[in-house]
Formats: structure tokens, sequence, C-alpha cells
């Protein structure tokens, strides 16, 4: 056994990033995870940097421990061929509008018709349920709709500006994997497969109004939307005099064992900042302060002197510096693999640790149509049909 998912087959309709980092997720935990790309392949594949064509960076941080089949849905046999998949499958994924699998004879319904059993789940943009259920969606403009970039201006950015990961796709992944998990559970306990819709706005809006949801929480409100904390323009990277330094003084013992640090300990009853309350009506005051004094000593210097006094502190690292990270080297997280194709390549652990049925590194990320042959061989296809299926461009 390898992951506690070993034994799910997973038929995998996905492309860009969100629907393919969900289904990474079921493949590092075991699942049996089938790819199924058109013709021209997913498009992450042709992001640079990439060392050979169709197999951009991108693309292999996304699908790993996947088999890749190409079919070509428009066409009626590579339609068949797909419910023929569908057949012998726990799950079903798809990132596209449900419009748009029903126009290719893929709806629920259908599927359902083939599998009873079968988890349908589609991650888009919208619920279905509204009026922005027909509207295109990328991470940047949900980034938007959710109001992160404006967050970014109100917290002290020169102008708005999306966050610099692709945090919309990333975050609802998750959401998209953990439904599965949860729905391969109750099917577990009732027998019974069903449609999950995971839309990306709504998901997003979990994340960013568990704290920004503010003084609406209440009803009537006590005050507008949005917490001081995040949106303070100091919370930020503090510099000090040869770079910066994350510090975060949160509690009171905290706060006074600064006040020790600075030889300030009159502080402590300064009203301003004595108590979690008293600084959380006015965080800009209490980061400003914080931000004058780490200005006047070297970042060596403070963090010997935070971590003394159990402050929490940690330097800022570069992207550079993430991967000479000691901590990191120490428990693997970078792993160095031959891929068959791209050669040495540097991957990520999967984050979670088990005593038990560990995740795996099982398979490389797969070239365009690398198992074509091989899943419809065990979907049943004699080699003959499939030649056929090869020959008019319904597989490849």
């Amino acid at each position: 056994m390898s992951g506690p998912l070993d034994g799910v087959r997973v038929l995998d309709l996905t492309t860009v990033v969100m629907g393919p980092y969900a289904t990474q997720i079921l493949a590092d935990f075991g699942a049996d995870v089938i790819k199924v790309e058109p013709p021209e392949g997913d498009v992450m594949r042709y992001n640079a940097p990439l060392r050979s064509r169709a197999m951009g960076h991108i693309f292999l941080n996304a699908n790993r421990n996947k088999r890749s089949i190409v079919l070509d849905l428009k066409q009626p046999a590579a339609r068949e061929a797909c419910l023929a998949l569908a057949k012998t499958a726990d799950v079903l994924v798809y990132n596209i509008r449900p419009q748009a699998m029903a126009r290719l004879g893929l709806s629920y319904d259908e599927v359902r018709a083939v599998n009873p059993r079968l988890i349908y789940l589609g991650g888009f943009g919208y619920s279905q349920r509204g009026p922005y259920a027909a509207k295109a969606a990328y991470d940047d403009l949900i980034q938007g709709a959710a109001g992160l970039p404006w967050l970014a201006e109100a917290a002290g950015a020169e102008s708005p500006r999306y966050t610099p990961v692709i945090i919309a796709d990333r975050s609802v992944g998750l959401h998209m994997a953990n439904a599965v998990c949860a729905a391969l559970y109750r099917r577990e306990k009732t027998g019974l497969g069903q449609r999950v819709d995971v839309p990306m706005f709504e998901s997003l809006l979990q994340s960013v109004l568990g704290e920004h949801l503010g003084g609406q929480t209440y009803v009537p409100p006590t005050a507008p939307p949005g917490y001081g904390r995040m949106l303070a323009k100091e919370r930020r990277p503090y510099r000090t005099k040869d770079g910066y330094l994350c510090v975060l003084v949160y509690n009171d013992k905290q706060w006074q064992a600064f006040f020790g640090v600075i030889g300030r300990p009159d502080l402590q009853q300064d009203p301003r900042y004595a108590t979690q309350e008293a600084r959380s009506r006015d965080y800009q005051g209490a980061y400003s302060m914080v931000a004058e004094e780490i200005a006047k000593r070297g970042t060596a210097e403070w963090l010997a002197a935070l971590e003394a006094a159990d402050i929490p502190v940690q330097k800022m690292n570069s992207l550079q510096d993430i991967l000479a990270d000691p901590h990191l080297a120490a428990i693997g997280y970078f792993q160095e693999r031959e891929h068959p194709t791209e050669g040495r390549i540097r991957t990520m652990a999967v984050p979670s640790e088990w005593s038990e049925s560990p995740p795996a590194y099982r398979r490389h990320a797969p070239q365009l149509g690398e198992h074509t042959r091989e899943i419809l061989r065990q979907a049943g296809y004699a080699d003959d049909a499939i030649e056929r299926m090869m020959a008019c461009g319904a597989a490849l």
C-alpha cells in the first residue's frame, strides 16, 4: 500500500493549475489519477522555463504521480472511451463550466448513468445558483472578485495588485481535494456517489472574509468590514540597519518581553499598548512603534535578542534563500529525481507526514499521451480498436 488513497481511481479532466493541483494531492495520497488531455495538451505544459517542449516547470510541479491519456472529447469515439474509463473510476474531476461538460455529453446525469457510485466534482468560477454562473474565471479575476487587490492597496501598496502567488487556484484546489476525500468517506458509509461543486469565488471568500468580515459579522453591524491588523500599513517586514526582519509581537507576554528588550519596561503601563484590546484598536500605532525600534539595530543582533526573549521572529527569505534553507534541507523537503525526458529535476515533498500509509513519489509528471494505449487496454479496448482511434485522431 502506498498512500491513504491507494485503490482509488480518479479520472482527471482538469487543466491549468487549480484542478491539476487538487488531483496531484490525490495522486500523492496514492490514488491512480488518469489525466485526460486534449490533443494539444494541458496549456501549462508550455509555460517557460522548460527544458523540452510540453514539459514546463509549472506542469511538472502539478502533475506528478499521474498517467496521461490524450482523447479528443469532441469526437464520439473519444467520448465513449471517456465514459468507459468513468465506469471503473471512483472520482471524476473537471474544471470547466458545467455547460461545457454538457456540450461534450459528459454531464453529471450522463456520467452517473454508467457509474452511479461516481463522485463527480467540478471546480469552476462561481456557484451555478447565481447570476455569475456562466462567467469565465481565472486566478486573477477571482482574486479581484474576492477583494485581494483592493486589500493590498488598503494595506499600503501604491496601487491595487494581485497576490504574486496563484493563490485562488491553489487554495481552491485544496478545497477540491478535501471535498473529494469527504465524498469518498460518505460513499463508504452509504454506497452513494454524488455531484459536488466547488466554486472558486465562494471558496476563496472563506479565506478573505474569515477575518475581513469584521464588524459586519454582527447584525446590525458594529463596524465596517476589514481586520485592522491585516490592513495596518506597518504590518510588513521591518527594516533593520542592514536588511529586513519578520517580527510578530502578539500577546501580552510577548509585548512585555519586547519592552524589556528595548529597555522601555515603562511602556507596559502605557494604555495604548497595555492590553490586546487596546492594541487591536490601533494596530498601525503599535506596529509603527515596533518599526522605529527595529530600525535601530542590525538583523543578526535582533534575531539573537528576540529569540532569547521568546518573541516570534523569522528572517525574510528570498526564493533563493528558501532553496538553501537549513530546516528544509534537514527534513528532505527538496529532492532531486531523474526524469526520463527532463533529466535531473528538483521536486517538493508532500508536506504532511504520516506514521502509516505515507504518500510517495511514484511516477514522474507524464509526457503528453504517454499512457494512452496502456489506459485504453485497461478499459477493455483491443489493440486494433486503439489503433483505429489513433488513426482518426480520437486518441493520441
